[in-house]
């Protein structure tokens, strides 16, 4: 079965071309434009730049849920993903981004989500700011995978590298968001025998406490995470957008199948998929529902490839 036909890349195209911010439509060229996509890193890439600070770190609704100019940990995941996808997470760049980390991070080597300099502006109220917040796997997981599978050296890596082991090795009782920082972390940890059987125990713990919605048609049999929204649930390809994630092994076909069915299904009128999330912003939901979209589409284009 084929996932992404040309109908719903017209009509995801149609969107984001109405709706997207620049980077995103900038990022839709670059994945399927002129010919299936523009091998030019260039557009997002500039994209990308007015989101940064002078000091390595990046702001300005770059993470729509993070506003304002003070640059926040939470947001530096959106910028490796497009400095990753465009083969430009090397040299200057990285190095800039490690820096800015490494001044953020405490003393046990992660980073907190967010820095009490978000306090000032807007934000979403699940997102509490304390004065002194602790570092968290869900921030370091997920900024840390990426650096790693680029190949970057910086101290900062293997301070992060340490905490986020650290982390995974203690997971018990989690959550969703948290859980996919596991798994985005194990899927880049140097150790790779130790990663398999984290990832094993890990798809376990996601199973046992229901955080995982294996029957869409069904959502009473899965247990929705405290503070997260109504239907906020998470199907098997959030664990696994790709088929080489370690979270693969944790669903049988059929169930994976029934959720990118589902993620599928989830195209709305106009060409968008919705955001799942507490929506306490129109603007905000304006701005996050294109990279939703980009991000359905390229989960759903990962396994039409590996069927292949």
């Amino acid at each position: 079965m084929t996932w992404v036909n040309d109908s719903m890349l017209e009509r995801a195209g149609r969107f984001l071309w109405t709706s997207g911010r620049v980077l995103e439509q900038r990022r839709f060229a670059f994945h399927f434009g002129d010919g299936g996509g523009s091998a030019d890193p260039a557009g997002p890439l500039a994209a990308l730049d007015a989101y940064a600070t002078p000091d390595g770190g990046y702001a300005f609704g770059l993470e729509p849920d993070v506003r304002g100019p003070a640059p926040q940990p939470i947001a530096v995941p959106a910028a490796l993903r497009v400095l990753e996808e465009t083969g430009a997470l090397h040299g200057e760049r990285a190095r800039r981004i490690c820096d800015w980390l490494t001044a953020r991070t405490t003393p046990d080597g992660g980073v907190p989500a967010v820095l009490p300099t978000l306090r000032p502006y807007p934000r979403p109220p699940f997102l509490p700011i304390p004065d002194h917040p602790d570092a968290d796997l869900l921030a370091t997981g997920q900024i840390v995978a990426p650096l790693l599978r680029s190949g970057t050296g910086h101290p900062w890596i293997e301070r992060a590298t340490a905490f986020c082991r650290r982390a995974v090795e203690h997971l018990e009782q989690t959550h969703p968001y948290e859980a996919g920082a596991a798994v985005a972390f194990l899927a880049a940890a140097p150790d790779r025998d130790w990663a398999r059987r984290q990832a094993r125990r890990l798809g376990d713990l996601v199973r046992d406490q229901r955080i995982v919605l294996l029957d869409p048609d069904h959502p009473d049999r899965a247990r929705l995470a405290a503070g997260y929204a109504p239907g906020e649930h998470h199907l098997p390809h959030d664990y696994a957008p790709t088929p080489d994630s370690p979270a693969r092994p944790w669903f049988t076909d059929r169930e994976l199948h029934r959720g990118l069915a589902h993620l599928a299904a989830q195209q709305q009128e106009d060409g968008g998929w919705p955001i799942r999330w507490a929506r306490w912003s129109p603007t905000t939901e304006v701005e996050a529902r294109p990279g939703v979209t980009l991000a359905a589409l390229l989960t759903l284009r990962a396994y039409d490839r590996a069927a292949a």
